[in-house]
């Protein structure tokens, strides 16, 4: 069993990083590493994980359903849409994380996604193309890996801001492109038998 485990006050053995925060121990046990098909809640993972450089996932977190409102739920084809009007109109909302540069780039990664899905018919399609074959239990969790380098690369050639390689990994574990739940985490299993 892994010293990065810890086991919770319910008595189930998960990862160390969610700790005891109720928010953060729903996100572990039911989101982070199950696969992600659908269009738009990819697109509204990139984006967040985006606004998470240089900033806590939690602190994200705790601001999602702000996110997913100032943000038109994240459709890609309406934030694709947005001028400078709404720009300045996210600026001023205080529920998200008010970051010109994020913003834009948001905006900026909404049209390429359009253009991703045009050629290769869906997000989900164009991401499959860097997930590794398989995923062996990590002893630590990484923070990048040759696979994000190669999809962050590749993102910035097409156009996309803020996506550089250790967010672009914590895209792919967060969508279960790969499988970062330790070995001995109740929830590794769950998200093997969905992949």
């Amino acid at each position: 069993m892994s010293t990065s485990l810890r086991i919770g006050t319910d008595g189930l053995t998960r990862c160390w990083w969610p700790g005891d925060d109720a928010r953060y121990v729903a996100y572990h046990d039911t989101e982070w590493g199950f696969p992600v098909r659908d269009d738009t809640q990819l697109f509204q993972k990139l984006s967040l994980d985006s606004f998470q450089a240089g900033l806590a996932w939690i602190t994200i977190l705790r601001k999602r359903e702000a996110f997913r409102e100032a943000f038109d739920g994240f459709d890609i084809d309406a934030v694709a849409g947005y001028g400078d009007a709404d720009i300045e109109r996210l600026l001023t909302n205080t529920g998200i994380v008010r970051h010109r540069g994020k913003i834009q780039a948001t905006i900026n990664n909404a049209r390429h996604a359009q253009e991703v899905i045009d050629e290769f018919g869906s997000l989900a399609k164009y991401f499959d193309r860097f997930a590794p074959p398989s995923t062996p239990a990590p002893r630590d969790i990484p923070t990048q890996s040759p696979e994000s380098e190669a999809l962050s690369k590749d993102l910035r050639a097409r156009g996309f801001r803020f996506v550089g390689p250790t967010i672009i990994y914590a895209f792919m574990q967060a969508v279960g492109l790969v499988n970062d739940h330790l070995e001995g985490c109740f929830v590794r299993p769950l998200v093997e038998e969905r992949r």
